[in-house]
């Protein structure tokens, strides 16, 4: 049946079938039906775990860049998701990059995308985990609630030295509203943000974060975002550094803007431009890049694989290389609601 229904979304732009459809989930949760759409998504059995101190109902997340503004926190957990990471979030509201920037390429069931951390800012996306909080706290399930991730990045004009101080801004305003923290510089599209992968600009950042969390009366787990692209050298900088800082875990892994070997032609690749490339084609990056930091630690670093998960197949991949959860976005997009409820079945 989705399949029916997705050739069909896919005649129109990706941006807008985004926000139609998860409108029109909304609209479906908000006049009764929201148990109904729970009884066909959510995973059956007792599936729960708990990595960091939280309990959460499946392995199955949803990656940043999805649910941007905390927007559909309820109807994404109607479809089963154990965790949502919200975000990318900005100290400032932030338009992003101009239209299009997100595409789809069927051939290679991927989509690129150079959003650029548009987002409504910290202040808005706050006051949303607020009131979600609230209303969670006035039910009485006593099910896990479903983990909000909190993906934090800096505004596209801030200069990459004053960068530390708008990690620090959505760190501090988000602190009492999401679960864990997730450091975002791995994003392609974002002029100069790669460069803070650099050894010395994340201890920067991340020190002085995790100074600012051990002081608080609840820290959060705090984990940084990498992207498939860094070098193996890169790749042990930030294994030492999160050992040394004692991050909570990574994130592995971001979009590529690597090209090679896609099936889509070069014709299109090349009308489309630059942007983030993520789907089938980063599987096997991201598994590679997962299984190096397990062996190389190991396992004394958490890892949330993400990056071509499209099956249970793919997710048992990734926990076989080392992950201890795992985030679907692309595979989302391509395989439709029932992927969570798929996974888990297999798991």
């Amino acid at each position: 049946m989705y399949k029916i229904i997705r050739s069909i979304l896919f005649w129109f732009s990706p941006e807008w079938v985004h926000y139609f459809s998860m409108n029109c989930l909304k609209l479906l949760c908000k006049i009764g039906f929201k148990g109904l759409i729970s009884a066909m998504f959510v995973p059956k059995g007792n599936l729960q775990l708990e990595q960091w101190g939280l309990k959460f109902s499946n392995k199955v997340g949803l990656g940043a860049g999805f649910d941007k503004n905390a927007r559909y926190l309820n109807e994404l957990e109607a479809l089963g998701f154990g965790s949502v990471e919200i975000g990318t979030v900005t100290p400032l509201p932030q338009a992003g990059n101009d239209k299009p920037r997100l595409f789809r390429l069927p051939k290679d069931k991927a989509l690129i995308n150079r959003m650029g951390f548009n987002n409504d800012g910290v202040d808005m996306v706050k006051k949303r985990l607020e009131a979600w909080q609230k209303r969670q706290s006035k039910t009485k399930n006593q099910k896990p609630k479903i983990v909000i991730g909190g993906n934090i990045g800096k505004n596209k004009v801030t200069p990459n030295e004053d960068a530390w101080n708008d990690y620090e801004i959505c760190f501090r305003e988000l602190h009492p509203y999401v679960d864990y923290f997730v450091v975002n510089v791995s994003s392609p599209n974002t002029p100069g943000l790669r460069e803070l992968q650099e050894k010395e600009s994340l201890r920067k950042i991340l020190s002085h974060l995790q100074g600012i969390n051990v002081t608080l009366s609840h820290p959060k787990p705090l984990l940084l975002k990498i992207a498939p692209d860094l070098t193996q050298e890169q790749i042990d900088d930030v294994i030492d550094l999160a050992l040394e800082i004692k991050l909570d875990g990574l994130v592995a892994t971001n979009t590529t803007i690597s090209r090679e070997q896609l099936k889509t032609p070069h014709s299109k690749l090349d009308a489309i431009g630059a942007g983030g490339l993520s789907g089938l084609p980063v599987k096997k990056r991201s598994t590679e890049v997962v299984r190096y930091i397990c062996e190389k630690t190991y396992g004394k670093i958490p890892v949330i694989a993400s990056g071509g998960i499209f099956s249970a197949a793919d997710a048992k991949e990734k926990m076989g290389a080392g992950a201890s959860l795992v985030q679907v976005w692309t595979g989302f997009i391509y395989e439709g609601p029932g992927i969570v409820k798929r996974i888990c079945k297999s798991l």
